[in-house]
């Protein structure tokens, strides 16, 4: 059987328990070496068969799970942070589904989970943000017209900015096309989780210079949003004065129920 197996944002111990339990069972992993922290490999057991992914095209990644399964082997595809965030699981599923082949998805700690820990934030803030949105620039790789990263700043949410950080400048114009200023709270997490994160927080206004400046051209995430600032409400859920289907507050007369 194949398992995908998000890896965590970087932390060996980021893994699930599940994801740890598959990969000390596996016979085969393959690995997104260029991301996954080769640390989680010490994991696996004696004579574990250990595939770098970075070097390999996805027929090549296919051919490999399919021995696998000719050899009555369990395979781990070790995915860097969640599978289903730019994983490539997609077009590897359909392939199995062509071949017959059972399949699972097991989840991971992505890394805008890990960024939004080092900065000791949260996205969704009482006034401030209810949503967040996951993107990335158009580079190499294009994204749909109407997700350009102008069109999604023009909501003014919370933003984690995936795979960017080469082409900073870039990202730092399209936000300022949207409803962001220079003076938005922004920041660049490195390696969230990593022994060697890095955490910068600035301005968009400063952000291509920050970058610039620490050296920062990959493996880093930007975030950008008023949560990171200072002004918020306190939660309802928590308030004295606001009932709940749990706990009854002093609004009792009130019709509004959580």
């Amino acid at each position: 059987m194949i398992h995908f197996v998000g890896a965590g944002s970087g932390a060996i111990d980021l893994i699930t328990v599940r994801g740890q339990r598959l990969m000390q069972n596996a016979d085969v992993v393959i690995y997104a070496g260029s991301l996954v922290n080769p640390e989680l490999l010490s994991l696996t057991k004696p004579g574990c068969r250990c595939l770098d992914s970075a070097t390999m095209t996805l027929e090549e990644v296919v051919a490999a799970m399919l021995e696998g399964e000719a050899n009555g082997q369990d395979t781990v595809r070790l995915h860097t942070g969640d599978p289903s965030l730019y994983g490539a699981i997609r077009e590897q599923i359909d392939e199995l589904r062509r071949h017959g082949i059972a399949f699972e998805v097991v989840p991971g700690v992505s890394s805008f989970s890990a960024a939004a820990a080092a900065l000791e934030a949260e996205y969704t803030l009482p006034s401030v943000s209810q949503s967040l949105i996951v993107t990335r620039l158009a580079g190499r790789t294009p994204v749909p017209e109407s997700e350009d990263l102008a069109s999604l700043a023009a909501h003014g949410c919370s933003m984690a900015i995936f795979l960017s950080a080469g082409m900073v400048e870039k990202v730092q114009a399209r936000l300022l096309a949207g409803k962001y200023t220079p003076d938005t709270p922004a920041a660049i997490v490195y390696k969230a989780s990593w022994p060697d994160q890095k955490v910068f927080r600035c301005t968009l206004g400063e952000l291509a210079a920050v970058a610039a400046v620490n050296g920062i051209a990959k493996t880093a995430l930007i975030l950008i949003g008023d949560f990171l600032g200072n002004n918020y409400e306190r939660s309802k859920l928590y308030d004295p004065g606001f009932s709940t289907g749990f706990r009854k507050g002093s609004d009792a007369d009130s019709d509004c129920k959580l």
